[in-house]
């Protein structure tokens, strides 16, 4: 689902950076420092078979890998899924691992008929067809590709007068409205970015449209960036992003909600499905949208909202008519998990699970398979280490999902068939999706942000010979804004990761779960952009991506190490001030968001009153001025602050207890470390209340969250921020005190670890 140009967009990361700018360019801390979460003896331990791991990741394997994995088309219920699928369950038990396959049986749309014509003012059909590229030789796989479609698109048949609607945000209806441009009883026609794909057609349905066509402009992922493929890697002019339009109420099965799609589940009926779009859509390439944007007239669209395509830019209606009609096979099938386990020596009953997903809209050598074979490198080597003595203290459980593509369908099953024994064994989740060239990123909840930030600093980057995290942080030093930020930079030891949304498979163990999560990768050095086209093969990535792997390997042995150093650690290496900080500054937006917004409103209540209100929208035409809105009234945030600092105080607590151990010379008890992890496990699953999300019960945890009109970008503390966007002032503030007992109780749970922590390294206090 996630590419690495959206897991940029969405602000799903953040590059990870380390140590002040002085220390930036020294060799890595000396192999004998102690790991945190690991006595003296283990850490020299764990570094040998780390080293071990890191060597043995070839990039020749990668190669091979991806080209079995995308020599067909594999979407959902396709037969080469299936095939791969077996596959890897095949290598999984080739390598010794206890492995299986588990099935659900999900609604997975298929188109059946599609059209997009305009039959006024002069006629044009769209192709609605990719073509093959001479010399790739799996572009021309028409017969087992999916058609470019939107799936779960209601059907419809529409025929209206076309408007053109930039991104199709809610900030641009608003800019519709002061040019006195109504969309309803109209059809749409939006660009794919800034905003995720399914808020477009879900916004034009609140502005009363009847229909969304999506298309992609070159100045976004086309010829303005560089040369087309197959000169380049950029999006030809026939190529279409294919992708789902789910709505965000909940991800996976739109029929099983909250349960397993199993064979036996209970289904709500389609018609009752709260994730289907209200009107149909259709994504459509440049070449396609060309004729249709051409025959537009009305005001000139806004400077921002114009493309890179050789016409004037009108925004309409008319006197373009278009007529869209969309038609599918709404079949459930089948999606097949991988689920592979290497049993842990000491504490077998906790979990360090590591997944990627291997379907995809098309070939996916980008999305997701190059997230693939780096998981199932890493899975190789690990296995090879078993054989020659390692034994992880915990259990490994290596996943590929299938069915992500569509809406996380896959994980999202399987989270909640085993949502009980995964909230009493996760220990953590690490993810990865696509992977390029250049920079680490990732995102996650910021109890793992330090150990991320230990692991990238062992690892070497392939083109600078420097670590991975001292070349993101540089290249974060060089990009920052101001010069405070510079400085911030600088001086942290730990530059925070980013919070995620609902982007990929990670979801479900965050928001719905409670587990401690990460999604990791590489990215911004790629030289072109085929998301979700039949482009994304193994001939474009090997031309224009990670060509000879290098950075493939890079992940593979970020992520083979982070999985290695959660399993084997004597106490989970868990950091709590991190999350403290965060959760503050998210407190701290919120009343930057109040502030602004009442400064705002104010201001321009006071232009309207004076008559001095100046429209920025095209001068020929008359524009309405916005009406007069009430000012934002005075909210009470003190129930979170308190929450905040109560976490503080506890997590500093939990830190210098954690940092005397550490620096000590007695270990822990097993007994003791057994129960101060089953206790760790469990601090995450203190930011989930059962009662959810206010308007989307289905997503549990208090501060990490998508928002309703962002897809995979992130929104924390959603339940009062929702509220705020919309301006629903009196529901906002009846939020804050829910959520601020919800941190309290989290202090109270990494207490009660510090109290416990304390007790066994001072067992006199």
């Amino acid at each position: 689902m996630t590419s690495l140009r959206s897991f940029v967009a969405y602000l799903a990361t953040i590059t990870i950076a380390h140590l002040t700018f002085a220390q930036s360019a020294q060799v890595p801390a000396p192999e004998t420092s102690r790991l945190a979460g690991y006595s003296s003896e283990s850490s020299m331990a764990e570094r040998e078979w780390e080293k071990k791991l890191r060597a043995g990741i070839l990039p020749e394997n990668l190669r091979q890998n991806m080209q079995h994995l995308t020599a067909r088309p594999h979407h959902v219920g396709s037969p080469y899924d299936k095939e791969n699928a077996d596959w890897i369950l095949s290598k999984f038990k080739e390598w010794g691992f206890d492995a299986r396959i588990e099935s659900f049986q999900v609604l997975f749309p298929t188109p059946k008929e599609r059209i997009v014509e305009m039959i006024e003012p002069t006629k044009f059909r769209a192709k609605l067809q990719e073509p093959a590229v001479p010399g790739d030789p799996t572009s021309n796989q028409i017969a087992e590709q999916l058609p470019t479609y939107n799936a779960y698109s209601i059907d419809g048949d529409v025929t209206a007068p076309l408007v053109y609607v930039n991104y199709g945000s809610r900030e641009d209806y608003e800019q519709l409205d002061r040019l006195g441009i109504s969309v309803k009883g109209a059809i749409v026609i939006a660009r794919y970015g800034e905003d995720w794909r399914g808020t477009k057609p879900k916004v034009a349905a609140e502005h009363e449209a009847i229909g969304c066509i999506i298309y992609s402009d070159p100045k976004d992922d086309g010829f303005f960036n560089g040369d087309d493929y197959p000169k380049g890697g950029w999006r030809p002019r026939e190529g279409v992003q294919r992708g789902s339009v789910m709505d965000t109420d909940y991800p996976g099965d739109p029929l099983t909600p909250g349960v397993g799609a199993t064979a036996d589940a209970k289904r709500l009926d389609i018609k009752d499905a709260k994730t289907i779009t209200k009107i149909p859509v259709l994504p459509i390439s440049w070449g396609d949208a060309l004729p249709l944007l051409s025959a537009l007239q009305g005001p000139v669209a806004p400077e921002a909202w114009r493309g890179a395509l050789p016409i004037t830019y009108h925004v309409g209606p008319g006197p373009a008519k278009v007529h869209l009609k969309v038609a599918s096979n709404w079949d459930l099938k089948p999606v097949n998990d991988v689920i592979a386990v290497m049993r842990g020596s000491d504490a077998p009953e906790e979990w360090v699970i590591r997944g990627n997903h291997y379907d995809a809209w098309v070939n996916g050598a980008d999305d997701p398979i190059s997230g693939m074979v780096t998981v199932l490198e890493e899975a190789r080597v690990l296995g090879e280490l078993h054989k020659q003595g390692w034994n992880p203290k915990r259990t490994i459980v290596f996943c590929a999902w299938d069915g992500e593509e569509p809406g996380l369908l896959g994980s999202t099953e399987w989270v909640e068939t085993h949502r009980d024994e995964l909230q009493k064994r996760a220990v953590a989740y690490i993810n990865s999706d696509s992977n390029g060239r250049g920079f680490f990123r990732a995102g996650g909840t910021h109890d793992l942000q330090h150990l991320i930030n230990d692991v990238t600093h062992d690892i070497q980057d392939p083109e600078k010979h420097i670590s991975v995290q001292q070349r993101a942080r540089l290249r974060r030093i060089e990009r920052a804004p101001n010069a405070e930020e510079r400085a911030e930079i600088r001086k942290s030891d730990d530059v925070r990761i980013g919070e995620l949304g609902d982007g990929s498979d990670y979801t479900a163990f965050i928001d719905y779960a409670g587990i401690s999560a990460l999604n990791i990768g590489y990215g911004g050095e790629n030289e072109g952009d085929s998301y979700h086209s039949i482009y994304d093969d193994f001939y474009w990535y090997t031309k224009f991506m990670d060509t000879d792997f290098s950075y493939g390997r890079t992940l593979a042995q970020t992520g083979g190490t982070a999985v290695m150093r959660l399993a084997d650690a004597d106490v989970i290496p868990y950091e709590y001030n991190a999350e403290a900080e965060t959760i503050g500054r998210y407190v701290k937006e919120l009343e930057k968001l109040l502030k602004d917004k009442q400064e705002e409103i104010t201001e321009r209540n006071l232009e309207l009153k004076e008559g001095v209100f100046t429209a920025t929208a095209d001068p020929r035409k008359t524009s309405v001025p916005p009406p007069a809105k009430p000012v934002p009234p005075f909210m009470n945030f003190a129930p979170l602050k308190n929450g905040v600092e109560a976490i503080k105080k506890s997590a500093e607590r939990y830190q210098s207890a954690f940092a005397k151990w550490q620096t000590g010379a007695t270990d822990l008890p097993a007994q003791t470390t057994a129960a101060l992890n089953a206790e760790l496990i469990q601090i995450q699953r203190t930011f989930l209340t059962e009662r959810g999300l206010p308007e989307r019960p289905w997503f549990k945890h208090q501060v990490y969250a998508p928002g309703a009109y962002t897809g995979y970008g992130a929104k924390p503390i959603a339940a009062v921020r929702e509220y705020m966007d919309q301006e629903k002032w009196k529901e906002a503030e009846a939020q804050v005190p829910l959520v601020g007992q919800v941190l309290e109780n989290v202090a109270v749970a990494i207490g009660k670890a510090a109290d416990d922590l304390e007790k066994a390294v001072e067992p006199g206090r």
